[in-house]
């Protein structure tokens, strides 16, 4: 893997770490709790953060056909930290796999989205990295929640 695609991946790991992070050791009820209305469960954020990346690097930027129901990404429940971790380290290796087939010149080629606007690959990857960041901190602000109220945190 050529740079700066090394370096976008080390992040890119490092952020789907912190989610394993926030997700381990849970029981179900706490891997399902959300916070208050309009927040989201760490079920949720495992899994929507790997299906927008599934979505941006895989479909958008590798051009690959990626099946996704994004509203039933909002929705899961019951799934247990090892199989949460799957989805993760699934995307991971999805997008380690199309990093690896970028040269640096495609930073400045175009992918058209479903919606009819183009992006450059290097947005497709800066927005990727910037939506997977701002749900692992969703994550961690979760996990220190109900560790507070559980009175382990």
């Amino acid at each position: 893997m050529q740079e700066p695609y090394e370096s976008y991946f080390y992040h890119l790991r490092e952020l789907h770490n912190m989610i394993k992070r926030a997700i381990q050791g849970l029981p179900p009820e706490g891997l399902d709790w959300a916070p208050g209305p309009e927040t989201n469960s760490l079920t949720v954020l495992a899994v929507h953060v790997a299906g927008a990346e599934r979505h941006w690097i895989g479909e958008v930027v590798g051009q690959q056909a990626i099946e996704r129901n994004r509203s039933a990404e909002f929705e899961t429940a019951g799934l247990g930290e090892a199989e949460l971790a799957r989805h993760l380290d699934d995307a991971l290796e999805l997008s380690r796999g199309v990093l690896e087939q970028l040269a640096l010149e495609d930073l400045a080629g175009s992918r058209r989205l479903p919606d009819g606007r183009e992006v450059s690959v290097a947005w497709a990857l800066a927005h990727a990295l910037n939506h997977t960041a701002q749900h692992a901190g969703h994550a961690e602000l979760t996990r220190q929640l109900w560790d507070q109220r559980q009175g382990t945190g």
